[in-house]
C-alpha cells in the first residue's frame, strides 16, 4: 500500500537530493581539486597527510567559504523559485552576480560557471521545468553568469526539494568531491577519506543551517590561503585537475 502524499513528496525530495549530489551526475565537478592539487605540489600537504590536518582544512573550507558562498547562493536561488514555473529573475541574477564576485581566482569563477552551465544543459533536457527554462534563457543571453550553486538552487526548488536539504546536499557533494580529489592526489587513501568525511558531518550540517535563511547581501567567502593556492594553480604547467 502506497504512503500518504506528504510522505511520498518528502521521499521524492530525498531522492532528488541524492541524484543531484551524486558524483556520477554529469556536471564535470570531478575535474576539480578545490585547491588541494596546489597544496600538495607546494609541499604544504604531506603524502600521506595527517587525517586531522585534512579534517581541519576541509572544515575551514566548508565553514568559511563554501557554506557562506555556494550555500547562501543556492538558498537565495531556491527562495526565488516559488514554483515549478515561477521565478524571481532579479533575485536569482543578483545572487548569481554576487557569487561570481566573491570568487577571487579566475579558475574558481570559470569552473563554477562551466559546471553550472553543464548542469543547466542536463537539467533542462532531463527535468524541463518552466522556472529552469526561464533561468536558462537568462544564462544563454549572458544576463546571468550561471554559477553551479545558483543553477542547483533553481533546479532543486523546481523539483520540490526543501531548501535546507538542498543546501546540505550541495555541501555534502562538495565535501565528497574534496576527499575524492585527495585520494586521487595520493594525499590520503579511501578509508581515511571516508573517516574525514564522517568527521566533518556536523560542520556540514551547521554550515547548511547557517546559510539557509541568509540573503544575497550575506553572500561572502574568506579563505586567503586557498585563494592564493587557486591563483597559483592557474600558472602550473602540469595539472591533474582543472582547479
Amino acid at each position: 500500500m502506497s504512503g500518504h502524499p506528504p510522505e511520498a513528496e518528502r521521499l521524492g525530495g530525498v531522492l532528488s537530493v541524492l541524484q543531484l549530489s551524486d558524483s556520477a551526475f554529469p556536471s564535470g565537478r570531478y575535474t576539480l581539486s578545490y585547491g588541494l592539487e596546489t597544496l600538495a605540489q607546494s609541499g604544504r600537504l604531506t603524502i600521506p597527510s595527517d587525517p586531522a590536518v585534512l579534517s581541519a582544512l576541509l572544515r575551514d573550507h566548508v565553514r568559511l567559504s563554501v557554506g557562506p558562498s555556494e550555500g547562501v547562493g543556492l538558498a537565495c536561488a531556491h527562495r526565488a523559485t516559488t514554483g515549478p514555473d515561477s521565478l524571481d529573475l532579479d533575485r536569482v541574477s543578483r545572487a548569481d552576480e554576487r557569487l561570481t564576485a566573491v570568487k577571487l581566482s579566475r579558475e574558481a569563477r570559470e569552473t563554477s560557471t562551466r559546471t553550472g552551465r553543464a548542469l543547466l544543459r542536463v537539467a533542462t533536457s532531463t527535468f524541463g521545468t518552466g522556472a529552469l527554462a526561464l533561468y536558462a534563457r537568462e544564462v544563454a543571453a549572458r544576463r546571468s553568469p550561471g554559477n553551479h550553486a545558483v543553477v542547483l538552487g533553481v533546479l532543486s526548488a523546481s523539483l520540490g526539494v526543501p531548501r535546507l536539504e538542498s543546501v546540505a546536499g550541495e555541501l555534502f557533494a562538495f565535501a565528497a568531491g574534496w576527499v575524492a580529489a585527495a585520494v586521487r592526489l595520493a594525499v590520503t587513501e579511501h578509508g581515511t577519506a571516508q573517516a574525514v568525511l564522517h568527521d566533518v558531518r556536523p560542520d556540514l550540517a551547521a554550515a547548511a543551517r547557517d546559510a539557509v535563511d541568509k540573503d544575497v547581501s550575506d553572500l561572502t567567502s574568506c579563505t586567503p590561503l586557498l585563494d592564493v593556492m587557486a591563483m597559483r594553480h592557474e600558472e602550473t604547467e602540469l595539472r591533474l585537475f582543472a582547479s
